[in-house]
């Protein structure tokens, strides 16, 4: 791996977000409603009206509100929220711990479910396991997030009470370190388990065709021919080569991983970005929105950045030039 290539990918990252960040906020701008008829209810007069567009500078061309709002940026300043006064970069993080806890939770749980569950087909080819596993798969990628997520909540949190039905915590919780962790845990058990439902079986499905592939190759028949276990032949040598496009799928997913979030915290009352952005929605609360939109989209792009740079980890034959 050479120092120029991660110099020209890093370079790439400021256009991306920059593309991201604009055209966000023109379609937010363009988008029907008023931020200052919501922030009064629509209970002020003209004078009100005038004097809270000039206070936020929504009273100046479009093209002016997108220097200022840049320039902001560049300085480190996210703004501040039309509804509460508070910043946006503290407002943001507030929230992001919870959904940086659901999304990685949900991340690690499917990869590694969905890596043992193709490694154990595999060695099992042609099994009842193996087309259990595939068929799994199918069912559980076609099956929306919102749907699952209604189901579990309705049947193992409503009717058999074994998890909590919503929040990050119990209600009126005054324990120890290791007590909230348990709580949490409990709590995060649901929504993570649904967020990860998909990603295990795309996974699953990748997984297992990549380890296919990699053992109609020739270094796995000189392998056997020395006589190596079956396990060994999965494990050691054609589970390294298929995680490729194991790990380039999952890079690519995590915004799929991070719309899904949004969806679960408002099913599961998950006190995480979801909610803030709902409740900004509703209430044009732009600045806030403009400051999620762009810690997503460089989230994805430093994401799709270190799924690169791990390819010459995983496989040494790989040089990035």
């Amino acid at each position: 791996m050479k120092l120029p290539y991660i110099g020209r990918r890093l370079l790439q990252v400021a256009p991306t977000v920059s593309g991201v960040l604009l055209l966000t906020f023109i379609l937010i701008h363009i988008a029907p409603g008023d931020p200052i008829q919501a922030l009064a209810s629509g209970n002020g007069d003209e004078d009100y009206y005038a004097f809270m567009r000039h206070k936020f500078g929504l009273d100046q061309p479009l093209i002016n509100q997108l220097g200022t709002y840049v320039g902001n940026i560049l300085r480190g300043d996210l703004g501040t929220s039309y509804i509460t006064g508070q910043s946006v970069s503290t407002t943001i993080g507030e929230r992001l711990g919870a959904t940086l806890l659901l999304t990685g939770t949900a991340i690690i749980v499917s990869s590694i479910i969905g890596i043992g569950l193709a490694v154990v087909a595999s060695l099992r080819s042609d099994g009842a396991l193996d087309h259990a596993t595939n068929a799994a798969s199918l069912i559980l990628y076609a099956s929306p997030v919102f749907w699952i997520a209604q189901l579990v909540l309705l049947f193992l949190s409503l009717r058999l009470g074994w998890f909590p039905v919503q929040g990050m915590n119990s209600a009126g919780l005054d324990a120890g370190v290791f007590a909230t962790v348990i709580d949490t845990a409990w709590h995060l058990a649901l929504p993570a388990g649904v967020l990860a439902i998909q990603e295990v079986a795309v996974v699953a499905r990748l997984m297992r065709s990549g380890i296919r592939e990699e053992l109609g190759q020739d270094y796995i028949r000189t392998a056997r021919a020395k006589g190596a276990s079956e396990s060994q032949v999965v494990v050691r040598h054609a589970l390294r080569s298929a995680l490729l496009p194991v790990v380039t799928v999952i890079g690519n997913r995590i915004g799929n991983i991070f719309s899904g979030a949004m969806v679960v915290e408002l099913i599961f009352g998950w006190p995480g970005l979801g909610q803030l952005i709902l409740s900004s929605s509703q209430t044009r609360d732009t600045p806030v929105l403009l400051g999620i939109f762009l810690l997503v989209a460089f989230t994805v792009v430093l994401s799709n950045l270190i799924t690169d740079l791990s390819y010459a980890w995983i496989d040494p034959r790989i040089r990035l030039k």
